[in-house]
């Protein structure tokens, strides 16, 4: 399993989709804050993901997620599964990606690359451990992120 990228521009500059949930029930969402790395000798990603969003109970309900990349050519759909939530409206269908089957989760035919997570630690975002400056830019509503640590179990091109 080997995955070879500039992992400061993943996140911040690539489209990504977290997905958590099986093929009868699960939720995607844009993320674009996230890391790669190395944690009780295993591999990981990290990611994290508001309370309120639909895709938290996803995740806090399943023991695997995928996180997936797009080509540039698949903004206006991500777009549509970044700016809806699957509590309202099917944007699965909306958008028009391809969900398929990844492991114990799913993904989407059109990434460029999947990779396969098995949920190792889940915890809440403490205000009191950030700067000032962060709580009042990006917390002033109170919708605190939860961070995920997944084992990468598996990387599909």
């Amino acid at each position: 399993m080997e995955f070879t990228t500039d992992i400061f521009k993943q996140f911040d500059k690539k489209w990504a989709l977290l997905t958590a949930g099986r093929e009868d029930s699960f939720n995607t969402m844009t993320v674009s804050w996230g890391g790669m790395g190395t944690i009780w000798g295993k591999p990981v990603v990290m990611v994290y993901v508001r309370a309120s969003r639909y895709t938290h109970e996803f995740m806090d309900d399943n023991a695997y997620f995928t996180l997936s990349f797009y080509p540039e050519q698949y903004k206006k759909e991500l777009g549509v599964l970044g700016a809806k939530s699957g509590r309202d409206m099917d944007k699965m269908h909306a958008s028009g990606l391809t969900a398929i089957p990844a492991g114990e989760s799913m993904t989407f035919q059109e990434a460029e690359v999947t990779i396969v997570c098995r949920k190792l630690f889940r915890q809440r975002l403490a205000p009191e451990n950030m700067p000032k400056d962060v709580v009042e830019r990006f917390y002033g509503d109170q919708d605190w992120h939860d961070m995920y640590i997944g084992e990468v179990v598996d990387i599909i091109r």
